[in-house]
């Protein structure tokens, strides 16, 4: 009956060192820290971020973080998007300067 109680008592010590290692290891599961405001861990330009800007940015690989597969896809998304939008920008603004040009030519 001693024996078996030995063995509990020492399984119970083992758990809690491995458990207490764990959490100092691991964290407790508290939320990450916010930054501090405008800061950045990753470069990005100040103004005119184009598409390649973005694809080109680069995580921390930290024990706790996201899918690098879904960040690169999000990275990757965004990137084109912000193209497709200077794209569409560049055009616009290309038909109103012929159509200053041409209300200017008219008159």
């Amino acid at each position: 009956m001693t024996t078996a109680l030995i063995y509990l008592i020492v399984m119970l010590l083992v758990a809690a060192v491995v458990f207490l290692i764990a959490a100092v290891v691991f964290g407790r599961g508290e939320e990450l820290a916010p930054l501090a405001p405008g800061s950045s861990p990753t470069r990005l330009p100040a103004e005119e971020i184009t598409g390649a800007d973005v694809r080109e940015v680069k995580f921390q690989l930290v024990l706790r973080g996201y899918k690098m597969a879904e960040v690169d896809w999000v990275v990757a998304r965004l990137g084109s998007e912000i193209d497709g939008l200077r794209a569409r920008i560049a055009e616009l603004e290309n038909e109103a300067g012929e159509r200053r040009t041409w209300r200017e030519t008219a008159r």
